[in-house]
This record gives C-alpha cells, sequence and structure tokens, in this order.
C-alpha cells in the first residue's frame, strides 16, 4: 500500500550502536569473521515470580526469544547481515509458576498459592551461519542472576573487533589491527557530538543518554521517514525476516538440526 512502518527493535537506534555500524561500512574492522550477541535478564530466575503472559505461549507467542532475543538477531541483521541457518538449543528452567493474585498479569505483583504451566522457553543458545560466510552465536535468558537487561555483542573482523554492552550505553570498545603496537588494545569511543545522532543529543561527549534518548531517536526516525515519504528501518519487511528466524531457532531447538532460513520477499 505504500504506508511508512517501523518495528520497534529501539535498541538498534543507540549512538554507540550506529557507531559500530558504521565503522564496519567504512571497513575499519576488515571482512566479518564472527558475531557473538546475547541479551541477559535476571526477573525470570525467581520461581516465585507470577505467571504473567510473559510466560503463556498462547498471548505471547514464544517466551525469552520473542521478548528479549529478537533484538539482538535485529542488531546482527543490521551489522553482519542476513542469516543463512540456524541450530539451536531450547530450554524452560522453571515449568510453572504461580498464578498471578487479582486482576493483575504483568511480569511481577502479587501471586496466588495455585500454579499453571509454563510453556515457553526461558532461554536459547543458537549458532548462526551468515549469508556472508561469517559465523555467529547468540545466547538470551531472563532466568540470569545479576543481569538486570545486559543486550551486548561482540563482532571480531580480519582487521578489527568491536564490543558494546547496553548496559554501558555510551561506550564502543574497539580495537583495529593497525594500532601502534605500543598502544594496541581496545579503546573506548564515548557517545558524543560526534557519533551517529550526536547533534540531535547532548553536545558533549561523555554526558550521558539513555532509554528515553534511544525512544527520543527511534521516534525522530520513524517521523522524518513519514515526513519524507520514504522507507523507516526496521520496517514490517525486516519484522517478518526476524519472526522467521525466530521460527526456525524454536524449530531447532526442538529437533536438534540446522534449519535454513527462508529469503523470500514479503
Amino acid at each position: 500500500t505504500g504506508v511508512v512502518t517501523m518495528v520497534s527493535y529501539n535498541y538498534r537506534h543507540t549512538p554507540a550502536l550506529q557507531m559500530a555500524r558504521k565503522l564496519i561500512e567504512e571497513g575499519r574492522i576488515g571482512d566479518i569473521l564472527t558475531f557473538r550477541g546475547y541479551y541477559l535478564q535476571d526477573w525470570g530466575a525467581d520461581p516465585e515470580k507470577p505467571l504473567s503472559w510473559r510466560f503463556n505461549k498462547a498471548l505471547a507467542g514464544s517466551g525469552t526469544l520473542g521478548d528479549i532475543g529478537t533484538h539482538v538477531i535485529d542488531a546482527a541483521r543490521l551489522l553482519v547481515g542476513e542469516f543463512a541457518e540456524v541450530s539451536a538449543i531450547v530450554k524452560t528452567f522453571i515449568p510453572e509458576r504461580p498464578l498471578p493474585a487479582g486482576r493483575f498479569f504483568g511480569p511481577s505483583g502479587a501471586a496466588s498459592t495455585e500454579k499453571g504451566k509454563v510453556d515457553v522457553d526461558d532461554t536459547a543458545l543458537t549458532m548462526i551461519k551468515f549469508a556472508s560466510g561469517a559465523h555467529g552465536t547468540i545466547e538470551v535468558t531472563r532466568n540470569s542472576w545479576g543481569h538486570h537487561n545486559q543486550l551486548g555483542f561482540e563482532i571480531h573482523g580480519t582487521r578489527g573487533s568491536i564490543a558494546f554492552d547496553y548496559q554501558r550505553l555510551n561506550e564502543l570498545r574497539v580495537a583495529f589491527a593497525d594500532d601502534p603496537a605500543d598502544a594496541f588494545g581496545f579503546r573506548t569511543i564515548y557517545s558524543g557530538p560526534n557519533q551517529p545522532f550526536g547533534d540531535k543529543l547532548w553536545p558533549v561527549a561523555g554526558m550521558g543518554q539513555g532509554y528515553i534518548d534511544i525512544k527520543s531517536i527511534e521516534w525522530y526516525n520513524f517521523l522524518q521517514a513519514i515526513a519524507e515519504n520514504k522507507p523507516a528501518s526496521p520496517d514490517f519487511k525486516d519484522g517478518v525476516q526476524i519472526e522467521r528466524i525466530a521460527d526456525a531457532i524454536l524449530v531447532s531447538g526442538q529437533t536438534g538440526a540446522w534449519e535454513k532460513i527462508k529469503q523470500t520477499a514479503v
């Protein structure tokens, strides 16, 4: 229909992540060899946490993979490219939880003494073959004590490496093969006016950005796409492709086999 669409994979709008994309596109780390992504949360680690909709397949579709894992898949597609095949281990650690007390059906709150079945995944460990020939892994779980909202990745190329951790969202760690030997190793680039979207946020590097700043960038990009009548990113086509990948991961978790990813157009 020509309608401008966007899917809210908001973490991709983080300036440090966009800086990583810029460095990759400029060839600063050479050809990508491997990608290691993760999204770790701990709110699901407590077996007494009530059975919210996020643990219900009929309401959520899937568990950890659909809830947070798709954000890492989006980052991997943005930075490395399309997935060709996946092989996964998908597990449910806590098979039942207390039903919520009263009408509340969120991720926290009061619980009753009666318990209900958890029918979604608590964790997914995935190996990836990218269409480019690169290889990778993704680990996602809501059962990792001490990790509140830790989305991150490390990318290794023929000429350097890039590392990012959302719990330190103003920092991008980089190492380049052509750095001088006496100063070689990882160093930190702090988000500021010289990085992507820097002109729209704080004018001084190290001032600090937060979750709402990233959401504001997302809204800005979507509204700009509407105003200019151009495709937004990620759009519904990206969303469908990410769901194809997530579905293949769930199937592989059941079969133990490598699953190919359909690349047909939406």
